[in-house]
C-alpha cells in the first residue's frame, strides 16, 4: 500500500511525509498505517469515513510533530502526526484526541473554537439533545465520576500521578479520555501494536494512569457501545 492509497480509501484531507523519510521507511510506514487504520475501523464497527472524521483529518509521518513527542495531534491543523522512529503504538491515542476535538461541536452548544468534548462535558457545557450524545456523555461520566458523583478512582490516580511529577497533564480530561480509549482498543481481541500498546505493562501503566479493574471493563463496554451505535446510525443515514 502507499500513503496515496490510504488517503483515497479513507478520504483523509491530506497525508504529509517528512523529507527525511526514506522510500523504504515510507513503504513500511504506509503498510503499518493501512493495517492499523483498518483494524481500528473493524474494532469500532465504523466506516473509513468515520476514521478520517468525515474527511477533515490529516495525517503526517515524520513531519509536523512536536518536539520531544513521539506523536501529536494538532487541533489547529486537525492533523495527527507520528514521529518516524517512535510513533508506533500511539495511533489510537492520537486518533481519539482528533475525534474528541471533531465531535465536540456536534455534542455541545456554544463552545469556543478548539474545544474538546471530554473537557466540555467536565465544564458542564450545554448538551445537544440526541441519543448518541447521551451515550457519549455516559462514557465521560463513567470516566470522571463515581456513583456518588465524586471523582472516579481513575481521575484520582491521574491527579496523584501529576502531583508526583509536579505537572498538570495526566489528569486533563483530553488525556484521560484518550488513555481510556487506548485501553479499550488494546483489550480488544484484534491486536495491533502499531495502533496501541503500553496500557498494561509500560512504565506509564505502572503509574496507574490507565483505567483498570471493573472500571476498565465498564469503560470498554461503554465506549464500544457508543461507536457501535454511531456506526449503525451512519450506515442507516448513508444512501445504499
Amino acid at each position: 500500500m502507499s500513503f496515496q492509497d490510504i488517503r483515497k480509501l479513507f478520504n483523509f484531507a491530506s497525508i504529509t511525509v517528512g523529507k527525511w523519510v526514506t522510500p523504504q521507511e515510507q513503504q513500511l510506514a504506509a503498510n503499518l498505517f493501512f493495517d492499523a487504520l483498518y483494524d481500528l475501523a473493524e474494532i469500532l464497527h465504523v466506516s473509513e469515513q468515520v476514521v478520517s472524521l468525515n474527511g477533515s483529518l490529516s495525517l503526517a509521518f515524520g513531519s509536523g510533530g512536536q518536539k520531544h513527542a513521539s506523536a501529536h495531534y494538532n487541533s489547529a491543523k486537525r492533523q495527527l502526526a507520528l514521529a518516524k522512529n517512535a510513533g508506533g503504538g500511539a495511533l489510537a491515542h492520537e486518533w481519539f484526541h482528533a475525534f474528541d476535538h471533531y465531535i465536540a461541536s456536534y455534542v455541545f452548544d456554544d463552545l469556543p473554537t478548539g474545544s474538546f468534548a471530554s473537557k466540555a462535558w467536565l465544564d458542564n457545557a450545554p448538551i445537544r439533545s440526541h441519543p448518541l450524545n447521551d451515550v457519549l456523555c455516559d462514557c465521560f461520566k463513567l470516566m470522571f465520576l463515581n456513583d456518588q458523583n465524586n471523582p472516579s478512582t481513575y481521575l484520582l490516580r491521574s491527579i496523584e500521578a501529576d502531583r508526583a511529577l509536579k505537572m498538570y497533564y495526566y489528569a486533563t480530561p483530553q488525556e484521560m479520555a484518550a488513555r481510556a480509549f487506548e485501553a479499550c482498543i488494546q483489550d480488544n481481541p484484534l491486536k495491533n501494536a502499531f495502533l496501541v500498546q503500553g496500557t498494561k505493562k509500560s512504565a506509564e501503566a505502572r503509574l496507574g494512569i490507565y483505567p483498570h479493574g471493573n472500571l476498565r471493563i465498564q469503560l470498554n463496554d461503554s465506549l464500544m457501545l457508543y461507536f457501535y451505535q454511531l456506526g449503525v446510525a451512519l450506515t442507516k443515514k448513508s444512501p445504499q
